[in-house]
C-alpha cells in the first residue's frame, strides 16, 4: 500500500442537534442474556427517549478488554432519538466464552452477524471501537444488507508502515501473544488490585485520564470485579490479542481489501493522541472507503466516545442525518 492515502476523504460534519449534557447520575443501560449461535451473549438496550416506534436501531461493539460499559455516555446521547443496543463480545463483559475458544476477528464478526440476523434489527447504524472497529469492518464488508451506516472509532486496522504503534508506549505488550508467556503475564496482572488495573487502562486509552468521571470508574471497577473469577477471561484476552496480531501481519492485505468493499456511509473517528492505533491511519481508512468522512480530534486518545462523548455523538449524528438525506 502507498505510504500516503490515495485521496483525501472529506472532513466529517458535526450535527447541530441539541444534545443534552451527559447525565452522570444515570448508570449503565439494563441488559439481558441472549443465546446467539450457542454462545451466551450479554446485550444492553437503551430505548429512545422520544418517538420510540420510529427510532432507527444502533449496535455498539467494544474493543479489546472492553465491554458495553465503554459506551454508557455515548449511548445516552444517541438514545435521545435512536434505539441503541450494546453487545458484550464473547469472552468479555458479561458474555460467556466463545464457542470452541475461538476469539479470532472472523469468529467475533460471525457472532455479531448472527445476533443481527436473530434480533431482526438490521440494517443498523453499526459503531465499533478498536477491535470492535475491525470486527465491524468485517460485518459491513460481508453483510452490507445489515448495515445502514458505519462508524469506526480508532479501528484496529493493519498498519501501512513497518511499525508496531502500541509497542512504542509499552514494549511488554509483545509478550502477551507468546504461547505460554501470554497467559502467565495475564495471571500476574490479575493479581494487581482491580482499581489499579482499571486506572492503568484508562491512562493508556485516554489522552487526559482526569476526564474519566469518578462514577464511571467505580462502575467499571465493579464490572471488572464481577468477571474476575471467570475461567475464560485470560483465554479471551490472549486469544483476541493474537487475532489482532494475525490481522496485522498475516491478513493485512485481505483486511484492506475488505475495507475497500464497504459501501455504507462511513465515519472514521480518531484521537490524535491514540497510543494503541496510529492516528495517521485515519486518512488511509477514509481514503479506502468510497463514502467515508474523517474526523481527528485534538488531545483525544483511543476511546473518543468515552473521552469526548459529545463531539463523538455530534459527528455520528452528522453522518446519520446526511445518510438519511441521500437515502
Amino acid at each position: 500500500m502507498s505510504k500516503q492515502p490515495r485521496r483525501a476523504a472529506p472532513v466529517a460534519r458535526l450535527s447541530d442537534l441539541d444534545l443534552p449534557p451527559v447525565d452522570l447520575s444515570s448508570g449503565p443501560a439494563p441488559g439481558r442474556q441472549v443465546s446467539v449461535a450457542g454462545v451466551d451473549v450479554h446485550v444492553r438496550h437503551l430505548e429512545p427517549a422520544t418517538h420510540a416506534a420510529a427510532a432507527e436501531p444502533v449496535l455498539l461493539v467494544h474493543g479489546l478488554g472492553g465491554s458495553t460499559l465503554d459506551w454508557t455516555d455515548f449511548a445516552q446521547l444517541l438514545g435521545t432519538t435512536l434505539d441503541v443496543e450494546m453487545i458484550d463480545l464473547p469472552g468479555f463483559g458479561r458474555s460467556g466464552p466463545a464457542a470452541g475458544g475461538n476469539y479470532s476477528l472472523g469468529a467475533q464478526a460471525r457472532t455479531v452477524i448472527a445476533y443481527l440476523q436473530q434480533s431482526g434489527r438490521g440494517p443498523v447504524h453499526l459503531v465499533g471501537n478498536s477491535m470492535g472497529g475491525a470486527i465491524s469492518i468485517l460485518v459491513a464488508s460481508q453483510r452490507p444488507d445489515l448495515v445502514r451506516t458505519l462508524t469506526l472509532i480508532s479501528p484496529a486496522v493493519p498498519d501501512v508502515r513497518l511499525r508496531i504503534h502500541p509497542l512504542r508506549h509499552d514494549p511488554r505488550l509483545a509478550l502477551v501473544v507468546v504461547p505460554g508467556v501470554g497467559p502467565m503475564i495475564m495471571r500476574r496482572m490479575g493479581k494487581i488490585a482491580v482499581r489499579a488495573r482499571v486506572k492503568g487502562t484508562i491512562n493508556v486509552v485516554f489522552a487526559d485520564p482526569s476526564r474519566y468521571p469518578a462514577q464511571r470508574l467505580d462502575e467499571l471497577v465493579a464490572e471488572t470485579e464481577l468477571r474476575a473469577d471467570k475461567p475464560w477471561v485470560i483465554a479471551a484476552m490472549t486469544g483476541s490479542t493474537r487475532g489482532l496480531v494475525r490481522n496485522q501481519f498475516v491478513h493485512a492485505r485481505s483486511t484492506w481489501a475488505a475495507i475497500r468493499t464497504i459501501t455504507a456511509p462511513t465515519l472514521v473517528l480518531w484521537g490524535d493522541t491514540d497510543r494503541l492505533v496510529a492516528p495517521d491511519l485515519a486518512g488511509f481508512v477514509g481514503a479506502a472507503i468510497a463514502n467515508a468522512r474523517v474526523l481527528v480530534l485534538k488531545n483525544i486518545g483511543h476511546t473518543a466516545m468515552m473521552e469526548d462523548p459529545q463531539t463523538s455523538a455530534r459527528a455520528f449524528f452528522g453522518l446519520v442525518e446526511d445518510a438519511a438525506v441521500v437515502g
